[in-house]
Formats: C-alpha cells, sequence, structure tokens
C-alpha cells in the first residue's frame, strides 16, 4: 500500500474533502427526486404525508445508512478495501454457497450504475422548466451522459480533484436552503419523531403504504457506496464526513417538507415544482441549476468508477469473461474498462429515451439497490460471525435488516410493473452471465485429470538433455491450474512428450493463486528438479493487475542475480558470449467436447460458456503475456472414457 493511500486511511482534513467528493454522489442527490417520489403526481399535499415522509426519510437514513453501513459494515475492511466482492473475499471460506449472495448482489450494482446517471441527471436538468418550460431536457441528458462515457477512456483523475470541493459546496447550499425555510416553521422538526412515520404507514391503506416506502428508500439508495469506497477514503474520514453530509441532507428535507407544508391541500404539478428548486431564491435558481447539474455529473461518475472496479474484481475472480481493462493514469485504483463503458452508455441513453423523464425513472430505481442491500446483510453476518460476535446480536441483526429491507424490497415490488422490470431485467441477465462463467469453470475443472508430477522427474531431464530431439526453446513456461506442487495437469505432459516433443534447458511451471487480500503481489519458488523443472507460485491479491510476463521477468532476474538459477543459451556460440536462453510460453485451452455425460442444465451453462468465451480476450491478454513468445494449445477434455465405448472388428 502506498505511502499516499495509507494518508488517506487517517483522519485528515484531505481525507473528508475526498470522501465528499467520491462517496456521497448518489445519496447526496437524492433530494432532486424523494419527496417528489413520495408526494406523486397529481396528488393533493397532505400534512401526514409531508410530516410522515420527513420522518421515513430521517428514520431509513439512520437505520440504513447510519448503523448498517457507517457503524457496521465498515468494520468488514478487508486490508483497507470494502465493496461487496472484498467482504465475499473476507467470508468465502466459510460456505460455497455465498458466491450466490456476491454474484446477487454485484449484478444489482451494476444494474444500479445504468439508472443513476439519468435519474440524477435528469433531475437536475428538468430544474429548467420552472424558468423555461419548453426547454427538450431529453436531448439535454442524452448529451451529457454521452459526453460523460466519451471521456472516461481518459481517465478522471485531473477532474476528479476538483469532486470535493464541489460536493462540499453542494451539501452547504442545500444545508443553507433548508435553514432558510426551517426558520419559517421551526415547528416542523417534530417531523423527525418516529411517531409521524408510524402514523402515516398505519393510517392509510397498505397499496399507499407501500408506494410511500418504495419512494421513501430512494433516500439511502447511495449508501452501499459508502462501503464500496471504503478503500480509497478510510473509515475515519468517511463516519466523520458522513455527520456533515447527513446534517445536510436532513436540513434540506425539512426545507422541503416546509415548502409543501405551506401549501398543504393544493394540487401542483410536481414536474415543474419541484420543491428542491421551490425553496431556493428566484435570482439563484440558475445557479442552483447548475450546481445540481454538476453533482448530478459526478454522482453519476463515481457510479461507473465503481462498476469499472466491481467488473475487474470479478475478472480475477473467475466471476465475469476476461475483458481489456485499461489503467488511463497512474492514480491508485483508476481503471477503465471499454466493454462495461459503452455497454453502460448504451443502457443509460436506453433508459433516458425508454422513460424520458425522472418521474417516470422513480419507478424503475431503488428494486436493484434494495436487491444488493439484502445480499450484504447475508454476507455482513458471516463477517461478525468470523469476528467471534456473538450470535444472538447476529441474529438481531438479521432479523432486524431483513425486516427493514425486506419491507423495502416489497414496497419497491409494487413498482415492477411502472418500470422496475427493467432494472431487474438487466441484474437478471449480468447474473447469467456471472453464473454461467463461474459454473462452467467448475464444469471444465472436474474433468481436468492430474498427475503425480515426480513420475516424470527422470523423463523431463532425460529429454532435456537428449541432443537427438530439436531444442524447442531454452526456457519453456507453462501456466499450470495445478495448485498444490506434487501435481501437475496431465494434459502439460502430454503437450511436453508426445505433442511435438519439446526439448528445453529449463521447464518452468507457473500457477497463480487470486488471494482473498485485495493487493498481495508475492510468489514462491519450488525447484523440483535443480535447473531443469522450476515451478513459481504467484500469489496475487483480487485487484492486482495479473501481469505474468513483467512478474515472471522480476523474479527470473531475481533468481540470477542471487546465482539460483542459470539461464546462460546452452547453444555454444551463444554461451561462450554469455547471451541469455530464449524465453517461450506454453498456454494450454481446454477445449470441451461434445459428451453426453452432462446434464440438460451443465448443458445449457457449457453454451453460454462457448458464447461468452468468443467475446472474451484469450487466456495469454489476459494474463498479460507477450504475444510474440506465446504457444497456444488446444486440447480436447474427454468427457466420455474412451474404455466405456464398445465397437465391433470386421474380420
Amino acid at each position: 500500500m502506498s505511502s499516499h493511500h495509507k494518508d488517506l486511511q487517517k483522519l485528515t482534513a484531505a481525507g473528508l474533502l475526498i470522501s465528499l467528493g467520491i462517496i456521497y454522489g448518489d445519496i447526496g442527490t437524492s433530494p432532486l427526486y424523494v419527496f417528489k417520489a413520495i408526494i406523486g403526481e397529481g396528488n393533493r399535499i397532505r400534512e401526514d404525508v409531508v410530516l410522515g415522509g420527513v420522518s421515513l426519510i430521517f428514520w431509513t437514513l439512520t437505520l440504513q445508512t447510519t448503523i448498517k453501513y457507517v457503524i457496521i459494515t465498515l468494520q468488514a475492511d478487508n486490508k483497507g478495501e470494502g465493496g461487496i466482492f472484498s467482504l465475499f473475499s473476507l467470508v468465502r471460506r466459510r460456505a460455497k454457497w455465498l458466491i450466490v449472495p456476491a454474484i446477487l448482489g454485484g449484478c444489482a450494482l451494476l444494474a444500479d450504475g445504468i439508472i443513476t446517471p439519468p435519474i440524477t441527471i435528469s433531475s437536475a436538468i428538468e430544474g429548467l422548466h420552472a424558468k423555461y418550460p419548453n426547454v427538450p431536457t431529453m436531448q439535454v441528458v442524452m448529451i451529457i451522459i454521452a459526453g460523460l462515457f466519451f471521456i472516461q477512456q481518459f481517465g478522471t483523475s485531473l477532474v476528479g480533484k476538483a469532486f470535493g470541493p464541489i460536493m462540499f459546496l453542494w451539501f452547504t447550499m442545500m444545508g443553507v436552503l433548508g435553514i432558510m425555510y426551517i426558520v419559517q416553521m421551526p415547528s416542523i422538526i417534530k417531523a423527525l419523531n418516529p411517531y409521524y412515520a408510524v402514523h402515516l404507514l398505519t393510517s392509510v391503506n397498505h397499496v399507499v403504504a407501500f408506494s410511500v416506502l418504495g419512494a421513501v428508500f430512494l433516500c439511502t439508495t447511495g449508501a452501499e457506496a459508502l462501503y464500496s469506497d471504503l478503500g480509497h477514503c478510510g473509515r475515519s474520514n468517511i463516519r466523520v464526513s458522513w455527520i456533515y453530509v447527513k446534517t445536510c441532507l436532513i436540513l434540506n428535507y425539512l426545507g422541503q417538507a416546509v415548502w409543501l407544508m405551506q401549501r398543504s391541500g393544493q394540487e401542483i404539478n410536481l414536474n415543474i415544482q419541484n420543491p428542491f428548486y421551490q425553496i431556493m431564491p428566484p435570482g439563484f435558481l440558475i445557479f442552483g441549476i447548475g450546481i445540481a447539474t454538476v453533482a448530478a455529473v459526478i454522482a453519476s461518475q463515481a457510479l461507473i468508477s465503481g462498476s469499472y472496479t466491481l467488473i475487474s474484481e470479478a475478472v480475477r475472480l473467475n466471476l465475469w469473461p476476461k475483458v481489456k481493462i485499461n489503467y488511463p493514469s497512474e492514480q491508485k485504483g483508476q481503471l477503465y474498462v471499454p466493454s462495461i463503458n459503452w455497454i453502460m452508455c448504451a443502457g443509460c441513453i436506453g433508459v433516458v429515451w425508454l422513460f424520458k423523464e425522472s418521474a417516470k425513472m422513480e419507478a424503475a430505481y431503488g428494486l436493484s439497490i434494495t436487491v444488493a442491500m439484502l445480499m450484504t446483510t447475508i454476507l455482513v453476518s458471516k463477517f461478525l460471525k468470523r469476528r467471534k460476535v456473538p450470535t444472538y446480536l447476529i441474529w438481531l441483526f438479521l432479523a432486524v435488516y431483513f425486516l427493514v429491507e425486506g419491507i423495502f424490497l416489497y414496497g419497491n415490488l409494487k413498482k415492477f410493473v411502472d418500470g422496475g422490470w427493467f432494472t431487474l431485467s438487466i441484474g437478471l441477465l449480468l447474473f447469467g452471465v456471472m453464473w454461467s462463467w463461474h459454473t462452467a469453470r467448475r464444469i471444465r475443472n472436474r474433468y481436468v485429470k492430474f498427475v503425480e508430477v515426480e513420475d516424470y522427474y527422470e523423463i523431463l531431464k532425460e529429454l532435456s538433455d537428449d541432443d537427438s530431439v530439436p531444442k524447442y526453446a531454452s526456457q519453456l513456461v507453462y501456466l499450470t491450474s495445478a495448485n498444490f506442487n506434487s501435481e501437475l495437469e496431465s494434459k502439460i505432459i502430454y503437450s511436453i512428450l508426445q505433442k511435438q516433443p519439446k526439448r528445453a534447458d529449463v521447464y518452468w511451471l507457473v500457477h497463480v493463486d487470486v488471494m482473498d487480500e485485495p493487493y498481495t503481489r508475492d510468489y514462491e519458488v519450488d525447484f523440483l528438479v535443480p535447473n531443469k523443472v522450476i515451478r513459481i507460485d504467484f500469489k496475487l491479491g483480487f485487484r492486482v493487475e495479473q501481469q505474468i510476463n513483467l512478474l515472471f521477468r522480476k523474479v527470473v532476474e531475481d533468481l540470477v542475480k542471487k546465482g539460483e538459477v542459470d539461464i546462460t543459451s546452452k547453444y555454444t556460440s551463444l554461451n561462450k558470449r554469455k547471451i541469455v536462453g530464449d524465453f517461450r510460453f506454453v498456454v494450454i485451452e481446454k477445449v470441451l467436447s461434445r459428451s453426453h455425460s452432462l446434464s440438460f442444465y451443465e448443458r445449457v451453462i457449457m453454451v453460454v460458456y462457448n458464447q461468452l468465451k468468443k467475446v472474451s480476450i484469450s487466456e495469454e491478454r489476459g494474463f498479460g503475456l507477450d504475444l510474440s513468445f506465446v504457444t497456444v494449445e488446444k486440447v480436447p477434455l474427454m468427457l466420455a472414457d474412451p474404455e466405456s465405448v464398445e465397437i465391433n472388428r470386421v474380420v
């Protein structure tokens, strides 16, 4: 971990400012649309709905964001890193089935990344309707979204430095605007009493109650980001900055509530008279819309960057096809995934085109993130068990949050027909990709045969010294999936001895182990046959780029310096001049042959996997190998035992 990164983990003014800039965009822009969703289009403003709405918002932010995420979930840091896959890496050895909530949660967060930019940017731009009713906001939103995704490829570190001060200005502005209305009706503070929340939910029919809950949930949709960005900001900075953020949010919601209470009994057009913009002084409106738009773009940027990180972790954990990942700047954590960028861009523009205005997008928003929160609850309970927290407290945690999030899930399911189907469909599609890739790998591994490498020491040594066999390479490197030093895939032995016998001075076996820690970068060397067969085990964190070409070269250089290995060419003319021998990597691609030994479900999984394989990058590119030194050999995985096949010879 760099010293700069360690500094961010401490409580500092810079750390607090960075926290404001990259964590709270989503949750910080929710006042743009939450009260619009609670009141509902075409409904009269009712005092009990306004007071109950504020009360529900306050207690949702307290229970869901403050207690669950800021106090409890932030404890689950994986060597300083957070996020659902970091959490999964911490607890995955406790039970195999935990892969299901991890994948579900990851897919839900990715689906959320497609709906958040359209709703936040639309809500900000629609503020122009108050002054310019005929402005084509839909087209403006599409242009902003397209521009936002276009600049991702150049890196966002320069713009990112301005995020903190802008978001500080945004939250301060919201707090001040709220206070300006609270002083007009100080009694609005009583709305923080949970009585008004309970009264609202019990005094209306259950359809209205769950509709209100689905709208209220929008106030906490960015809570997952608090945990996901733990590694960028540190626990202390997040906890302290949240106090300021929550205060400003509540003040703004109370200010909007006063404006609504002053119009109790009236029916207003919320698209034109959004309470968020109505509490702004008329002369301040354009500036307010401007900063709201910038805040919405920052919120979208945080979701986009978070999606890249999520995909890169999924690739390392073998939950997603290998895709090209670029590193546009030297800044830690800055990465760009072209395929995901353009898929998300198309998805976001599709959302704007499909729903047209933020009021209709609200129906699609919330459902996926509720699922992500429920999955985090399951994984956190396993983390608490690992921490040896008393069992009764873990059950209390599960009971409270299954109840709270279950109610919110039910409330959001009511919006399924109006738009919830969209994010659910996106989430299920992503789940299909992740689950198929993960399951196919398990099916393939089931048919990989391993042999005792010790049985082949003598023949490998003899082959290496056999001048009658043309030399294939001075240093021959194989990537192996065998977890134990004593084993090796039978296909590698087949490749060396039978598929064009490959004579080499030294045979290297390279194994990559993805560790539960995020930034581990260790290796072990085992001299199976001194100067003939050498195995290197890389232990890389799930956030470390697998540049095996560079890492392997560095290890070999260290071994040469220490005199543990000699890589000088054995060719007489080159040896006397101490010229280093050539290196060649061999990547064995296992191809699944057709067989009836797979079940129907497994055959479907393999069909999906084979289609995904076509769009993913190759194994050698995925491992960062120099393609000019790589040989790819395709070998079939025999699913049927040849001895079980009967055939008659005709004389």
